[in-house]
């Protein structure tokens, strides 16, 4: 069992909604350069055995070992679930989040995760105690090895709060779908960046679509010679995000891991933040 903590990746590749093409474009994200893959044990919106059979042909083509990858699954509530469950939906919460891990395990064809996400809240408004049992659940999981890391999804400012009044052990990723329209997630982010949380942003780019046509982001990037979407995984990282994509496009993917290079200078990041008001 794992024992040493997984370095923190640089980039996460995101498999949600590639139904039939995803073990193939999980490959392909592994064999362009990506080492962390992001799924969850959601059916409806996620095909995790497949993800797994993408890993198991780049092990099998000698592209990277288990020991060079970062998986990231998540548990999901019976109400984000279609009839597909990976657990008893009679089960105590306690139960469902052991059986989903476990099935999970299955699918990724491995003894471990490197994080183990709560896919949302129970509910929209608040942490409850549902949320604290799952959690509980979740550390179990954990304290077993049979994850590294554990995250949150989908989760506001105020239940971070309501987390953290309950005395929940902090969780250490934050993963949310990121508007510019909403100041790019910027309360959560202070309260990640305030309380050592690493804050990992998706649909950074399907979110703006209009954000990447505006004139300031055509005149930076054409500026520094690079495309809209490198930039705003830029920006993303100049503000302590840890940024998904979840491309089909295979020179998409290339582009995308080549901003990592990127430094964007103090202005252009601001002028970024300032197009969402």
């Amino acid at each position: 069992m794992p024992n040493a903590q997984p370095a923190i990746p640089d980039f996460l590749y995101g498999t949600a909604w590639k139904e039939d093409r995803t073990a193939a474009l999980t490959e392909l994200a592994i064999r362009s350069g990506f080492r962390a893959i992001d799924t969850a044990n959601q059916r409806k919106h996620y095909f995790e055995a497949a993800v797994g059979e993408g890993l198991t042909a780049a092990y099998r083509a000698g592209l990277v070992a288990r020991a060079d990858l970062f998986l990231q699954t998540k548990f999901t509530y019976q109400d984000g679930q279609d009839h597909r469950l990976p657990y008893d939906p009679a089960a105590t919460l306690s139960v469902q989040v052991a059986q989903s891990m476990a099935s999970s395990l299955e699918h990724l064809c491995t003894d471990h995760v490197d994080s183990f996400v709560l896919h949302g809240p129970a509910s929209h408004s608040h942490w409850t105690t549902d949320d604290f049992e799952t959690w509980q659940a979740m550390i179990k999981e954990r304290d077993a090895g049979r994850t590294r890391l554990l995250g949150v999804s989908n989760i506001s400012l105020v239940q971070l709060q309501q987390m953290a009044r309950a005395h929940a052990e902090p969780p250490a990723f934050v993963q949310n779908r990121c508007y510019a329209i909403r100041g790019w997630d910027r309360d959560v982010r202070t309260f990640c960046r305030e309380h050592s949380i690493i804050y990992q942003g998706f649909s950074l780019l399907t979110a703006n679509r209009q954000v990447l046509g505006h004139p300031t982001i055509a005149a930076l990037a054409a500026e520094i010679n690079v495309t809209p979407a490198q930039l705003i995984f830029a920006f993303a990282r100049a503000v302590g995000m840890l940024p998904l994509s979840g491309t089909t496009n295979a020179n998409h993917m290339q582009q995308d891991l080549e901003s990592r290079s990127l430094e964007l200078p103090p202005d252009a990041v601001s002028a970024i933040e300032a197009i969402a008001g």
